[in-house]
């Protein structure tokens, strides 16, 4: 970590400007919302699924348009909400470091303005990429410094629609809230789920492989081997923290016979493809995002060379697994190559959005339109993109021909199952600067179109003075 500097500020002084500058924008104020009572309990305008950067940004938005009867929930002890602290790997974030994606446009609540206080301008001009585990503080800090209503230990297991406009969100502890509105700000993984071939599942006990987004103690498999499926950025994030733990061998395996080397996200964010992709339109969207799931994302030069100077380490291309098999305790994998065996298997094999696959919403996946159902395209259809559900301009779900939108009015998809109609918005850092607004706006607008008879006849009925002075009739009289 960078040395504090002579120009940095501290924290405390930090957090007086943030302070100013909220009340210099006039930030928060008083609900505008209408109150529900409900039989089974009280009812919260808004219950954010997720406390990572996405959900603890969402709530901070809610804040900022007066809508305060919000809860976020997180499923993980405080400190280990989103991926930081638990499954991600890499040392350093992949995203450029001068990104403002949940400040709202408040200088004093950007990461460089934390940074900076606590280690000085020279040493935010030193550092290259923000360290994963610096951006998990940074998140830590904002969460503090903003007070959001964050409830830690509280699984979701169930959405159920109790009538049009009210959700019971039932807990793994038993618990259940009412909402009026539900943000799923769950992350890349909150859309569906993480891929595991069927083969492999097939072959093999549990005990002999895992997914990236898995936690593992690599520590137990120290002089072991261990075998990686996939050759994209979490690849090469595992293999270095496998060998940086006492990992004897790691061998990555791609099907390519090249190293993936072009990162879409640069160009999108060079020309400003994530704020204006909603523009597109959905044959537009089908046609880019078929050629951005095409793309492996590459890891770093720094990850790739770390990873690549480890003696223990293997790279093999155009080598798939073409059989897998359980022999004497171990994982046996065979490729056009060779055949290898190992201690592990780890798969970098990435994820499926589809939210027929999501338990929480069993009761709801039915009536989700998804791009499959709503988009006809000419030329051959890419099954990933089909099972995307198919969301309305503020990340709302719509539902299918003949489905009852009553049953998904105020429900959000603010994960990364938005991608093919939102684009990179929800778990993106490059694209949660121009989501937000979208997602806010559209919540707010449904909590206000929701009332509208009653705000509509309040207004009518209105009539709290505002001018209290009086003519002087007695002299208008003499005149």
């Amino acid at each position: 970590m960078t040395l504090p500097a002579q120009d940095a500020i501290g924290l405390a002084a930090l957090e007086a400007q943030l302070r100013r500058q909220l009340d210099l924008t006039n930030c928060g104020g008083p609900d505008w919302t209408r109150p529900r009572h409900h039989p089974r309990g009280p009812v919260l305008d808004v219950v954010v699924i997720g406390g990572g950067q996405s959900g603890l940004a969402t709530a901070f938005g809610l804040r900022r348009e007066r809508i305060n009867n919000v809860l976020v929930l997180d499923e993980n002890p405080e400190g280990l909400e989103g991926p930081w602290e638990t499954y991600a790997r890499m040392i350093t974030l992949r995203t450029p470091k001068h990104l403002t994606p949940i400040d709202y446009g408040l200088p004093a609540l950007t990461f460089r303005a934390w940074y900076e206080a606590q280690f000085g301008s020279q040493g935010w001009d030193a550092l290259d990429k923000i360290p994963r585990r610096v951006w998990m503080d940074y998140l830590k800090w904002y969460r503090r410094v903003l007070a959001l209503p964050v409830r830690n230990g509280a699984r979701l297991d169930r959405i159920e629609p109790v009538e049009p406009g009210l959700f019971a969100l039932h807990l793994a502890d038993g618990d259940s809230l009412l909402a009026r509105k539900v943000v799923l700000a769950t992350g890349i993984q909150g859309g569906g789920e993480w891929h595991t071939p069927d083969f492999i599942k097939a072959a093999l006990p549990r005990e002999l492989y895992m997914h990236t987004s898995e936690m593992v103690d690599f520590t137990r498999l120290a002089g072991k081997r261990i075998g990686i499926l996939g050759g994209g950025a979490s690849a090469f994030d595992n293999a270095n923290a496998a060998l940086g733990e006492g990992v004897g061998e790691v061998h990555v395996f791609m099907r390519r016979k090249v190293l993936p080397r072009v990162n879409p996200i640069r160009y999108m964010e060079r020309v400003g493809f994530t704020a204006r992709y909603p523009a597109l339109s959905d044959g537009e969207k089908y046609r880019a995002m078929d050629c951005f799931l095409g793309h492996n994302q590459p890891p770093t030069n720094d990850t790739f060379s770390r990873a690549a100077s480890w003696p223990g380490f293997a790279l093999h291309m155009g080598s798939p697994w073409e059989k897998v098999e359980h022999v004497d305790g171990r994982a046996r994998v065979t490729t056009p190559k060779g055949t290898f065996d190992f201690d592990l298997l780890v798969l970098s094999t990435g994820l499926i959005s589809d939210p027929a696959l999501r338990p929480e919403l069993a009761e709801i996946a039915p009536a989700i339109a998804t791009w499959g159902d709503k988009v006809a395209i000419e030329g051959p259809r890419n099954a990933l993109i089909d099972a995307h559900p198919y969301l309305g301009p503020a990340f709302e779900f719509l539902p299918r021909d003949g489905a009852d939108p009553a049953r998904l009015h105020g429900l959000f998809a603010f994960n990364y199952s938005a991608l093919i109609s939102q684009g990179l918005s929800a778990s993106a850092l490059s694209g949660m600067q121009n989501a937000l607004p979208r997602l806010i706006r559209g919540v707010a607008d449904q909590l206000f179109l929701d009332d509208r008879e009653t705000m509509i006849a309040e207004f009518a009925a209105y009539d709290e003075p505002e001018f209290l002075g009086e003519w002087p009739l007695a002299r208008e009289a003499a005149e």
